[in-house]
């Protein structure tokens, strides 16, 4: 069987592509069902597709998840990696979701979803592109405030890390994450951190 020139054009452009996309691009259901059969295709996760032989991404479990879950956004130890503030390797994907927002059902990766409302679902989220996919992230002032807000599950001594890394990096100023802590209404918690690394 002939690979459809278009779909392979745009598996080799992203790195990988929903079954919609490649049925946009000219193959068939029957057909992607075949050229996974044959070796030809491999499946990331439901819905999702790869050629085989492909350089996979660093940041390919974003991706997967990204394409899936559009609206939701990496955040905590996923961002702090993502933005190379943390050497603790996550084993799940964290994921932000507002309420009543679905994770996505994935064989890979594993997620962990937190939940947010209000400016949490807006508040210093930045776009990123990786593979032609847009990927929505916390941007590293927000991600330092997200370490204090959700301190009970990642753990204090990350939260400061990050807050040490990001200034002493000068990759976030006071005045951007204050003025996130406080959208978020972190900052009477975070008050006396900051002014121990102002």
């Amino acid at each position: 069987m002939k690979f459809h020139a278009p779909a392979r054009h745009l598996l080799e452009k992203q790195g990988c592509a929903r079954a919609r996309d490649l049925r946009a691009a000219g193959l068939e259901a029957a057909q992607i069902a075949r050229l996974v059969q044959r070796g030809e295709l491999i499946q990331l996760a439901r819905g999702l597709y790869a050629l085989p032989h492909r350089s996979p991404s660093q940041d390919e479990a974003l991706v997967v998840v990204a394409q899936r879950k559009p609206e939701g956004f990496f955040c905590l130890l996923t961002a702090l990696r993502f933005h190379g503030l943390t050497t603790q390797a996550p084993g799940a994907v964290w994921l932000g979701l507002g309420p009543g927002q679905h994770a996505p059902k994935l064989d890979w990766p594993s997620l962990r979803v937190v939940r947010y409302s209000g400016a949490g679902l807006t508040a210093g989220i930045e776009t990123h592109v990786r593979d032609g996919i847009p990927l929505r992230v916390t941007s590293v002032a927000r991600t330092v405030v997200d370490g204090f807000k959700f301190r009970n599950k990642i753990g204090l001594d990350v939260a400061l890390e990050a807050l040490a890394q990001a200034r002493r990096e000068r990759r976030a100023d006071n005045d951007t994450i204050w003025q996130l802590a406080t959208a978020l209404r972190m900052a009477n918690v975070m008050r006396p951190y900051l002014e121990a690394v102002s």
